[in-house]
This record gives C-alpha cells, sequence and structure tokens, in this order.
C-alpha cells in the first residue's frame, strides 16, 4: 500500500525534536549576510536612536555674522523686499525663490507621504536649495547646517499645512542636514527664538517694522501690477515696470533711507506704461487658502497669470487684509469673552488680574491698531499711484457670513472666504470668484465644496470656481477654469454694452474722448467702483463729460447739491436725535475713554510699550502652536488671551 504524502503547514518549532540539523558553516554564513544587509541599509540593532535636535532653534549674537537667514513663503516681490529690508539691519539674508516643481521633486522624495501642497513644495524648495549648496558649491552638510537658518510664514493648525515643522525635520534629516535651524511665523504662533543677551535675531521693533514694510511695498506692487497688466499695450510693460519698482524700493529699504519717495520714483515708471482700458476684462476674485492663492508659482499653476491669459483682470488677496482679519480676530474674540463670570481658560482667556476696563482697553487698542493698518497701507498706495483701493471691511466681511459660517470657527481663511463671495456677488464687486486650495485641505474644502454650494443656490448668477490643486493635475486644473471663465467673460461683455447703452454712448465714442483728454487714460487712473469690470466703470466716468457741456454739467452738480441739501434739512431732526443718543450712550462713552487712554498712552511715548505685542502677535510671539514642546519664551498677552 502507498505512502500517503501528508503537506506541511508550518516552519518546524526551535527546540523541538523534529528541527532540521543545519550545517554550522551555512548558519554562520546567514548571519554574516544578515549582519552586512542590516549595516547596509542602516538597521543595525545596535544603532542609537535618532535625537531631533531642532526642537529648541536658537541663533546665537556669536553667530549672526556667519549665519545666513534663508526666507521663502510669500509672493515674489514681498520675499524679495523683506530681504532689502532684514539685509539693511545687518543680517545676511538670502530669498530662495519661489518654490517650483523641482522643489515638489523633492518635497516627495523626502517628505512623507499624503501630504498637501504647500509642505511639499515649501519643504523641497528649501531641502533642494541646501543640496544645491553641498553638491554644487561645495559646502559640507556640517558647514550648511552651521551657517544656515531658513526663516519662513508658517500657517493655522487644523490641517496637514499645520504640520510644518514635523516636516521640516524628517526631510532635512533625511537629506543629510540633521540638526538643521527652521524658524516659521505662525498664523497665530511665531518665531521660536532664545531670550537674553545671546540673542542671534533681535525681536525688537526695528525688525518687525522691516518686515512689515517689506510686506506692505509687496502688497502695493502687487495690487497695482495686477491692476495695470491686463490692460497693457506693450506686452511685457508691466512686469518691466515692476521689476525697476523693485530695485528702487529694495535700495531704500535696504540702505534705511525714505521708502515714500523711493515709492514716488517708482510711479513714474507706471505712469509712462500705454493701457487701453476698454479692453473687456472679467473681473476674477481670487480667495481660498492662504498659501494656495498668494504663491505664484508652480504651486498654484501659476493661477493669476493663467487667468489673465483667459482674459481676466485679478482682484488678488493681500497678506495686508490677513493682518486685519488677525487684528479682528483678537478683537471679536475679547468682546465675547469680556463678559463671563469666571476665568475662561481658552487660547484668548481672560487674566483674573485683568479688570473689565483693562480688557477694555486692549479692544481699544485693536480698533486703533486696525485703523493705524488701513492708513498705513493707503500712506504706501498713494505715493506710488495705487488710487481708489479699498481694503476688505472685517466686519460687514464677518457679517454677512455669520449665517451660513460661524465668525468662531478658525482655520485657514475662516468665514472670510464665505463672506467675501457674498460681497462680491451682491456688491458686483467681481464676475467671478476663483477658490483655490491645495487637494485635500480641510478647511477650505469644506467651505468651498460644502457651504458655497448654499450660497451659489441663493444668490442666482453667481459664478463661482472651486479648484483644487496637487501639483500634477494642471490639465484638469485648467480645464475648469476654462469653463467658468467662458461665462465670466460672456457676463463682462454684456455688461459693457447694458451700460453703454444705459448712458446712450458707443465705444467709438468713449475711444475719442480719452484720446482727447490723456487724464482719463493714464495707466495710474483708475475709475471708481460702480460695476465689477474695470471698463464699464469708465464708461459711467465719462459718459457725461462726451454727452453734456461743461455749463451742463456745473447745473446737475448745483442740483444734486441743492437736492443733497434738501435731504439733510429733511433728516436733520431724526440726525440730530441719533447723534445725541450715541453720544449720551454709555457704551459710546466708555469707548471713548478707552480710545482716549490709548492715545494718552501713544503721546506719552508709549507707543511702542502698546503696540510690541500686536506686533509679536502678528508677526509672531516666539512660540510654535502646534508643537507645545518647544515653548520656550512667555509673551504678555495683547489680547484676552
Amino acid at each position: 500500500m502507498m505512502e500517503t504524502a501528508v503537506q506541511k503547514t508550518r516552519l518546524p518549532i526551535m527546540g523541538s525534536e523534529k528541527q532540521p540539523k543545519i550545517d554550522e558553516a551555512l548558519e554562520a554564513e546567514l548571519r554574516a549576510f544578515e549582519e552586512a544587509e542590516r549595516e547596509r541599509l542602516g538597521i543595525k540593532a545596535e544603532r542609537k536612536q535618532w535625537v531631533d535636535n531642532m526642537l529648541n532653534p536658537e541663533v546665537k549674537r556669536s553667530e549672526r555674522e556667519n549665519v545666513t537667514l534663508l526666507i521663502s513663503g510669500l509672493t515674489a516681490a514681498q520675499d524679495f523686499l523683506v530681504e532689502g529690508a532684514l539685509g539693511g539691519l545687518g543680517y545676511k539674508i538670502k530669498n530662495i525663490g519661489c518654490p517650483d516643481q523641482e522643489g515638489l521633486q523633492v518635497g516627495k522624495e523626502f517628505g512623507n507621504r499624503g501630504q498637501c501642497n504647500p509642505t511639499y513644495f515649501t519643504v523641497g524648495n528649501l531641502v533642494n536649495y541646501l543640496i544645491k549648496l553641498r553638491d554644487e558649491q561645495g559646502l559640507t552638510s556640517e558647514e550648511v547646517v552651521k551657517n544656515y537658518v531658513f526663516l519662513t510664514a508658517g500657517a493655522c493648525g487644523p490641517c496637514r499645512f499645520g504640520m510644518y515643522v514635523t516636516e521640516y525635520r524628517k526631510a532635512l534629516r533625511d537629506a543629510g542636514f540633521d540638526g538643521f535651524r527652521v524658524m516659521l511665523f505662525q498664523q497665530t504662533g511665531g518665531l521660536s527664538q532664545a531670550t537674553g543677551d545671546d540673542v542671534g535675531i533681535d525681536m525688537n521693533p526695528a525688525f518687525f517694522v522691516g518686515i512689515v514694510k517689506g510686506i506692505v511695498c509687496g502688497d502695493v506692487l502687487n495690487a497695482l501690477g495686477y491692476r495695470i497688466r491686463p490692460y497693457e499695450v506693450v506686452p511685457g510693460a508691466t512686469n518691466k515696470a515692476l521689476e525697476e519698482a523693485k530695485r528702487i524700493i529694495y535700495t531704500a529699504l535696504h540702505d534705511q533711507t525714505n521708502v515714500f519717495v523711493a515709492l514716488y520714483k517708482c510711479r513714474k515708471l507706471f505712469e509712462a506704461i500705454e493701457v487701453d482700458r476698454l479692453r473687456v476684462r472679467a473681473k476674477a476674485s481670487i480667495i481660498g487658502e492662504f498659501w494656495a492663492m498668494t504663491t505664484e508659482g508652480d504651486g498654484n499653476y501659476q493661477l493669476q497669470k493663467f487667468l489673465e491669459s483667459e482674459g481676466a483682470e485679478n482682484d488678488i488677496q493681500l497678506t495686508t487684509a490677513w493682518l486685519l482679519y488677525n487684528v479682528w480676530e483678537v478683537r471679536h474674540d475679547t468682546q465675547d469673552r469680556m463678559e463671563l463670570r469666571g476665568v475662561d481658560d481658552g487660547t484668548y482667556a481672560l487674566k483674573e488680574h485683568q479688570g473689565e476696563f483693562d480688557v477694555a482697553k486692549r479692544i481699544a487698542t485693536m480698533r486703533l491698531a486696525e485703523t493705524a493698518l488701513k492708513v498705513g497701507f493707503q500712506a504706501f498706495a498713494q505715493p506710488i499711484g495705487l488710487h481708489d483701493y479699498h481694503l476688505p471691511d472685517m466686519d460687514l466681511v464677518a457679517k454677512v457670513a455669520e449665517d451660513y459660517y460661524s465668525n468662531d470657527l478658525r482655520g485657514g481663511e475662516g468665514h472670510m472666504e464665505v463672506g467675501k463671495l457674498i460681497v462680491n456677488t451682491v456688491r458686483a464687486k467681481a464676475h467671478i470668484t476663483v477658490s483655490v486650495k491645495p487637494f485635500g485641505c480641510m478647511p477650505s474644502s469644506g467651505v468651498s465644496d460644502g457651504v458655497q454650494s448654499l450660497i451659489t443656490g441663493k444668490y442666482p448668477g453667481t459664478i463661482f470656481c472651486a479648484v483644487e490643486t496637487s501639483g500634477d493635475g494642471a490639465t484638469n486644473f485648467y480645464s475648469r477654469i476654462q469653463m467658468y471663465m467662458f461665462k465670466a467673460r460672456i457676463a463682462a461683455e454684456q455688461e459693457l454694452e447694458r451700460v453703454l447703452a444705459e448712458q446712450g454712448v458707443t465705444i467709438e465714442e468713449v475711444r475719442a474722448f480719452l484720446d482727447a483728454n490723456p487724464k482719463y487714460k493714464s495707466a495710474l487712473y483708475y475709475p471708481p467702483h460702480r460695476v465689477a469690470g474695470t471698463a464699464a466703470n469708465l464708461v459711467y466716468v465719462v459718459a457725461p463729460l462726451i454727452k453734456k457741456s461743461a455749463a451742463e454739467r456745473a447745473i446737475d452738480k448745483a442740483k444734486h447739491a441743492a437736492e443733497a441739501l434738501k435731504d439733510a434739512a429733511v433728516a436733520a431732526p431724526g440726525a440730530i436725535a441719533e447723534v445725541y443718543r450715541k453720544a449720551t450712550d454709555p457704551e459710546t462713552i466708555t469707548k471713548v475713554r478707552e480710545d482716549a487712554l490709548v492715545l494718552k498712552d501713544i503721546v506719552r511715548g508709549k507707543a511702542m510699550e502698546r503696540f510690541r505685542p500686536l506686533l509679536e502677535q502678528l508677526m509672531g510671539k516666539a512660540v510654535f502652536e502646534n508643537n507645545p514642546e518647544i515653548r520656550t519664551t512667555t509673551y504678555e498677552p495683547i489680547a484676552a488671551e
């Protein structure tokens, strides 16, 4: 009878009687092979565990002359001008440029899987620059770690972008730069830095003011460039003027000369650009995740440039507006919590030693800071010729958004994305609103893919395009925008035709008038807002000048003045009563007293004592908010914090 073979279902157990005898030489050879493989792969059992040396990054004063600060993270103009401002303070500083596709590939090589675009691009941009220092310029890894520090913008923390610093650590370690120092300006945190006499980066007013100057000057240049470029007659004239203007302002910031004089010099560069503002351009408002809508390179597939090629005039979101949002956040949260019966230990908690009036003084400081930001922006905008540019009203944006998205939610742009879409639609600020965000961005995706669908349903005619970036999906990205831009261009053309018919003029008559009146044809002239399109707004301005004589226009003005005076007289009793009511209102009296105390501190020379905490809140408080283990510095809070 044939014996049946039994299939083995498990390996022999060590020490069992059935264990086969293995040749000792073969066993030794296997052990040697295993050890060699462990050595080759770097997984030797006795190796030391890696220790993160970047938890407490700092630059000492003794290092300052040898350490170069690398910066990136804002627009190209802002990074360039901040380099000039900090270079003028004695720092060795280098702008490493806008992240590109090469940086993306390096970021994916050394970063974790599943990260979002801002992380891959910015981390990869830094690592790629350091690799070139080592491999092309001949520096050793130790020299790079010792003599370079990265300073960039961070973010809030509800998404993967908030894990910035962890990704930097991993990528730098794996690329051979273990211990490299990274310092981030957080959206609600700040710059990690040591304290005492051995500080290499002085967190003094000059440091923050220099950064703010660079940012605001960059905002002004960007806003003016996007306003002029779609209408330039000679292609490339605007970019040429922008490059020259950046060099002029850079020199002023670096040499610490009068920046307003530099801005006025730049004005002449833009005045020389020939424009044709009767071209029909769809006004495109770009909103969404902060980094994706701000960067001007491959990180958002060069969105701004592509929109212009599709016939758009871009309405970009300025960094100054983001600073206004930060001020609004502090004021809003303080007002919400100032009447709590107990102590609130939240992020913006009220402290026991703060009396009711002390908290009110802080609210007054926020109001004054908001006014200072707006006035300061206009002080930079007017000399260069950026006229009739209005920063967003944060209270209005919050009010129109609160029924759809809570003002108390934080992360990304918060409620601003919802509020801006409503304002763009109701007040005819734009023909199309484009919301751009990284693939899978939680704060912005929840808004644009969820809440905004309700807004577009409630406001018929709204053209809203939500797009995502992943670094390798440009074709789908462009295709989606082209579909919506087709609608926007049709809307802009219909708007211009309607205004021409309403005003009783033809496009030829308007063009002839502009040729005869160069003032209205200047690159720096921008018609006041009535509708979304610039061409239609220009028709509203010049049509009365075409159809009526000077005498007729004077009579019309007199009639309008008389009607206004009559209306004022009718409304006077009620207006006077309202003024009296507000003047005697206890809340108004309290606010006046608060403002007076703040102004008194400023007059007494305590301006920086009051506003330094604000600058630290806006530009950095020496804390990685998303990494509490490295919280090394304590600052006096500026609000109910």
